[in-house]
């Protein structure tokens, strides 16, 4: 199988791997780089389990090439909270709203609230759930997701920031 050599930065680490062609990013950041907060749910870019952020973008990772994402920002869960272990605003929402559910799917509802929020898109309830509705949840914590991120973007100012 044809290897390529690709040059990540994730959560601002940089790593060089060399990986076959055909590999996934989900593929590469768990197995390649044990950053399993990714999670692999549909495996075909339906449930937003494996979202992650590339140069502040939402992907699934499941159906990116990781050699596609050659020198690329990449931002996973576990690069939300602050090294000290300060939440990430989005992750305290979370907290406070209730909206972790199983854990299965919330690796990728956190990573696209984020870009949700910065995206500006959280003018209000049904622009949210319009724009998280690439990541589905088994658990129907919907309702709980969507305040935290409005609670999120309301706190970060983002709305504020998008509306002046």
């Amino acid at each position: 199988m044809p290897e390529a050599k690709v040059t990540l930065t994730v959560n601002g680490v940089q790593h060089t791997i060399d990986i076959e062609a055909r590999l996934t990013l989900a593929g590469a950041l768990r197995d390649e780089l044990g950053l399993t907060g990714t999670k692999i749910g549909c495996d075909r870019g339906e449930c937003g389990a494996c979202t992650v952020l590339a140069d502040g973008r939402r992907i699934n990772a499941c159906t990116a090439l990781a050699v596609m994402q050659d020198g690329r920002e990449l931002t996973t869960v576990e690069g939300l909270a602050a090294e000290d272990g300060t939440l990430h605003p989005v992750q305290e929402a979370f907290v406070r709203h209730d909206a972790f559910q199983c854990g299965y799917c919330t690796p990728g509802q956190l990573l696209s609230a984020v870009a949700c929020i910065a995206e500006g898109h959280t003018g209000d309830d049904d622009e949210i759930r319009e724009w998280m509705s690439g990541n589905l949840c088994r658990c129907a914590a919907y309702p709980q997701i969507v305040a935290a991120v409005r609670d999120a973007a309301r706190r970060t100012g983002e709305t504020a920031a998008r509306d002046a």
